[in-house]
């Protein structure tokens, strides 16, 4: 485990060193460390498309002004939303920003040295579902522990996937997880409360719903009448 000291305490191993009394300690930069290992094999990559969004230009500028000041505040507050397991629930119409938003978090909480696993359900049940294949090196509760471990899950597109008892298992479980271990997670989905309960029961919504700020958007499609705005979501 070697690579610079986020925090600039230790030597880059993760512990501290007294070469006086010859013990070693934890650095405080350990847990992120460990969280990292773990989180290898999982997609933490910003897509292309989302790199350059900001809260200084198009399609943030132009989200409704109370929800982009409290995804604001979440990122000034990051660490100490991380730690406290409190994530971002951006439910709203298509094309009013969601994604946007969620992967501007991402990103901010990535450059801070956080462990985040970024997708959308559908790609997500598919790389769950290759766990399954005889000729796969990865064991399905190797994958879940993972998505279990880091610091932020991003999941896009909740509700899209098409509903079955299995998807609804696969779901619950990875929710279940984090929220047992007081882990963020930031989510989108097009459904409101009501309809997303239908969609992945109500037990899962549920403790989204304890684990999450809500924060709705409305509005027209960016998408569909400023052709030029493509990162809206």
């Amino acid at each position: 485990m070697t690579g610079e000291c986020p925090l600039r305490l230790c030597d880059g191993s993760g512990f501290l060193v007294d070469d006086a009394s010859n013990t070693a300690r934890d650095c405080a930069c350990r847990p992120q460390r460990v969280a990292r290992l773990r989180a290898r094999g999982l997609s933490a990559v910003i897509p292309a498309k989302f790199r350059g969004v900001s809260f200084d230009r198009p399609p943030i500028t132009e989200i409704s002004p109370p929800v982009v000041r409290e995804v604001r505040q979440y990122v000034r507050r990051l660490d100490e939303r991380l730690h406290a397991g409190r994530g971002l629930w951006l439910f709203g119409d298509v094309g009013t920003g969601k994604t946007s938003l969620a992967m501007l978090v991402s990103r901010e909480a990535l450059e801070a040295g956080h462990s985040v696993a970024i997708y959308s359900l559908p790609r997500l049940l598919a790389e769950i579902r290759t766990t399954f294949d005889q000729a796969s090196d990865r064991s399905y509760l190797g994958l879940v522990d993972r998505l279990a471990g880091v610091d932020l899950l991003h999941v896009d597109d909740v509700g899209a996937e098409r509903t079955s008892p299995w998807v609804l298992e696969q779901l619950y479980a990875i929710v279940n997880a984090r929220y047992e271990d007081e882990r963020a997670m930031l989510i989108t989905t097009n459904l409101e409360r009501e309809a997303l309960s239908e969609q992945i029961t109500e037990r899962t919504v549920s403790r989204l719903e304890e684990m999450c700020e809500v924060l709705p958007l409305y509005g027209e499609d960016a998408r569909r009448y400023r052709p030029d705005i493509r990162s809206a979501s």
